[in-house]
């Protein structure tokens, strides 16, 4: 049987084809920018821009000291290896709050980082932790990096998570404290009766005790005032603090003791840790060790710059037998205060692990 095509009809399907034929070339134009069809995957061009995490960092250090160059090398590294999905922002001078208020903020599950040392740790539930701010506890800073790299260490950093924080990284120098004092200190006999500014945390105040001196907590800003007055007659810290404190005007006498190694280390909270991917984790660790290289190269570069204006500035540079120190300070790791507090024969372990190989 034949179908009869007639003009009418032709004229019908002659329409139908422009329709069918303007329609596709209208779709066309959508397709393309919505990828291939047939595999429903995105174009490059239309894919949704990642919004980054805002991870911000405070701290107490003043804009341009060590810590505070090295905080702007960690941001432009992590910024840039996670290709964009990290933004970190920066909160010199306790912008962002005290310690105790960032840790605040950390347990609730914002995103921020710190800094803190071994006996922040300590108040915070890890007594350990406590020991690495004992006096003479390093020799040197290798062994400083021998105990953060050892098993004993990550037990802690454990103990620190349960706690709800996590450590990022731990090998940045924050400096050799040295004396800076009215009257010389040449031996440990010099100490006796010294009246020496310390900040107020059980450690130092016991570690200045077992030197022969009489330590005396006042908050760092009081200071000058305190060695014009005689409250005083002495404070330690890193050199750049001293000097930057302007107490040599009225403390002429500089011993490089060396009486803790003080390292410090970032850390953030727990819970907004494991809200980052596997990769944000792996960027902010790794960059964060990076910057702490960088950190501890500039600290080398200003320390002996600053001796060097010390002596400009009239004070006298005391080199000291530090063999004698070591063993003036022995007696501090068995003292009650703390043995009632730390593990069975954690001086031991803790020996035993920054001298290993």
């Amino acid at each position: 049987m034949y179908t009869i095509v007639t003009k009418e009809m032709k004229i019908q399907m002659k329409k139908l084809s422009v329709v069918f034929l303007t329609v596709v070339l209208i779709a066309a134009p959508s397709c393309t920018k919505s990828g291939n069809a047939s595999s429903g995957t995105p174009s490059q061009a239309t894919a949704p821009k990642v919004k980054p995490v805002i991870i911000q960092i405070g701290y107490e250090n003043n804009p341009g000291e060590p810590i505070d160059l090295a905080i702007h090398e960690w941001k432009r590294l992590a910024e840039e290896r996670s290709n964009g999905s990290i933004e970190i922002q920066i909160f010199p001078s306790s912008q962002l709050g005290s310690k105790n208020e960032l840790i605040d903020q950390m347990l609730a599950g914002i995103g921020v980082i710190t800094l803190a040392d071994g006996a922040f740790y300590a108040d915070r539930g890890v007594d350990d932790l406590g020991i690495t701010l004992g006096p003479y506890l390093f020799g040197s800073w290798d062994e400083a990096w021998k105990l953060i790299a050892s098993d004993w260490w990550q037990t802690q950093m454990k103990l620190l998570e349960v706690r709800g924080l996590k450590m990022l990284a731990a090998n940045w120098i924050y400096g050799d404290r040295h004396t800076l004092t009215k009257r010389p200190i040449r031996t440990v006999e010099d100490f006796k009766g010294l009246k020496l500014r310390v900040p107020n945390n059980l450690i130092q105040i016991k570690g200045t005790e077992v030197m022969g001196a009489t330590p005396t907590p006042l908050p760092l800003g009081e200071v000058y005032t305190a060695l014009q007055t005689g409250v005083v007659d002495g404070v330690e810290n890193p050199l750049p603090v001293l000097y930057g404190g302007k107490f040599h005007e009225v403390a002429k006498y500089l011993t490089l003791d060396a009486h803790i190694k003080l390292l410090t280390s970032w850390f953030c909270g727990t819970a907004f840790f494991n809200t980052l991917t596997p990769e944000q984790q792996s960027v902010l660790i790794e960059t964060g060790l990076e910057a702490g290289l960088y950190n501890n190269k500039l600290q080398t570069q200003v320390a002996e710059e600053t001796i060097a204006k010390f002596k400009a500035e009239g004070v006298e540079v005391i080199e000291v037998d530090m063999a004698q120190f070591q063993a003036q300070a022995k007696p501090f790791y068995n003292l009650p205060e703390f043995q009632s507090k730390w593990s069975p024969g954690l001086f031991e372990t803790v020996s035993k692990a920054k001298a290993t190989p």
